[in-house]
């Protein structure tokens, strides 16, 4: 037997447009494979994770977008930590990234304010093009069910 086929999926790695449309569909799909994974659309989880997704997709479509090039998406569950892991990877590594700079009088700036606030851990990794945000949530117990399998799992 195949173990791929049937070992359920816990990771989704998606490749998007580096345009506002790219960074919405970002969020969508977070919630979206969070649901498919047995945590609630509208549960804590979900909701921390898709606002996380919204403030690192839009700053890779904002700060490292480079025209022709895509940002990429990936979510891994790992229920032996306790965490979700995001990241975000964008094409351009020629600018730093603004690290919790804002001021109270700017329009904006304090997105990763709000991520460092949320997040388990997080931090920027450099690749060999661009970079990589990366963002770890507690999974929490928002769990359907006490012993719920990801979607599709056999018991």
């Amino acid at each position: 037997m195949n173990v791929e086929i049937s070992t359920p999926t816990t990771e989704l790695v998606q490749r998007l447009s580096a345009t506002p449309r790219g960074a919405r569909l970002a969020r969508r799909l977070t919630g979206t494979a969070l649901a498919t994974w047995g945590y609630p659309y509208d549960g804590d989880l979900s909701h921390t994770a898709q606002l996380v997704v919204a403030e690192l997709a839009a700053n890779a479509v904002t700060h490292g977008r480079v025209p022709g090039r895509d940002f990429e998406l990936r979510l891994r569950l790992l229920p032996e930590k306790g965490t979700l892991r995001i990241e975000v990877s964008d094409a351009r590594g020629d600018r730093a990234l603004r690290f919790l700079d804002g001021r109270s009088e700017d329009e904006n700036g304090r997105g990763l304010v709000v991520v460092q606030v949320l997040a388990k851990l997080w931090g920027v990794t450099e690749r060999d093009v661009g970079k990589t945000v990366w963002v770890e949530l507690a999974l929490g117990g928002g769990r359907r069910g006490a012993d719920a399998e990801p979607h599709g799992a056999a018991k």
